[in-house]
């Protein structure tokens, strides 16, 4: 992915720099795997709003993506690289030699016609999905399962990559992107590669009407409101919150730490993204 930085012919444009998609190749999803996808601006089924700030946005189709790989030793052809409204990485739709047809997340390195497969034969290359215990030290990785047979979980976001460091009994250890250092069951698949569109994150969307499109709402600050709806409200001039900054319903925010119980899985971090 290349970006490309928007002539300023307006207001809007001034500062814009849009992905340039230069390696989408269809513009036509496909059909059986695509659905319907509605909106609940944030509300939950009572009606209330249980995450904010969201609301609107283009009508968009959700499209189905094969996070399991569970089609083993069966070779599989790119047919299309496309571009996916629900995730900031390209999907890539496979037609495998049993006529079924999925959609996998795109690494670098991963054109139309190139043959993919899964399954503890497949060969070390970019897109075929094989067990931890079967790659080489090393190697970088992405769409990581958790549980075996449970799907991929870990590292599936644009420019993402996971590194295989070291093997130890029934546990392999992997470096993510984050800097932390896990321990994933050696049984636990995982695609070979790094993911694309890196450049996503120098995106600019120029304009509020951009932020619109994609479902997102204004964000007010709790200073600028009256009291009775914020904590930080009221006050004559320019205030500050007064005291620890707090959320609209009265809990610490800014870096107070929220999680109170331990996961079963924090055993198996080895060092924590937090240094």
């Amino acid at each position: 992915m290349a970006t490309r930085v928007i002539n300023p012919t307006s207001p809007g444009q001034r500062g814009m720099i849009k992905s340039d998609y230069a390696e989408v190749t269809t513009q036509k999803p496909e059909k059986s795997l695509l659905k319907s996808l509605k909106k609940t601006a944030g509300r939950n089924n009572t009606g209330r709003i249980t995450c904010r700030h969201k609301g609107g946005g283009h009508k968009q189709a959700y499209r189905v993506i094969d996070f399991d790989r569970n089609m083993y030793d069966v070779k599989g052809t790119v047919k299309t690289i496309e571009y996916d409204p629900n995730r900031n990485v390209r999907i890539s739709l496979v037609v495998y030699t049993n006529g079924e047809k999925r959609y996998i997340l795109t690494p670098n390195g991963l054109n139309v016609g190139d043959e993919i497969m899964s399954g503890k034969n497949a060969d070390i290359q970019v897109g075929n999905a094989l067990p931890l215990e079967m790659l080489p030290l090393g190697t970088n990785v992405h769409n990581i399962e958790l549980i075996p047979g449970r799907g991929g979980r870990l590292v599936r976001a644009a420019g993402g990559a996971a590194q295989l460091m070291a093997k130890e009994g029934n546990y392999v250890t992997l470096k993510m992107p984050s800097g932390e250092m896990r321990m994933v069951r050696k049984e636990c698949y995982a695609t070979v590669g790094v993911l694309g569109n890196a450049e996503f994150k120098n995106l600019k969307t120029g304009k509020a009407g951009r932020t619109r499109h994609l479902g997102i709402r204004p964000t007010v600050r709790g200073v600028t409101m009256n009291p009775c709806d914020h904590p930080h409200g009221g006050g004559e001039g320019k205030t500050g919150p007064g005291g620890n900054p707090k959320t609209p319903w009265g809990k610490p925010a800014l870096g107070a730490k929220t999680r109170k119980v331990k996961k079963a899985s924090d055993k198996l971090i080895v060092r924590s993204r937090k240094r």
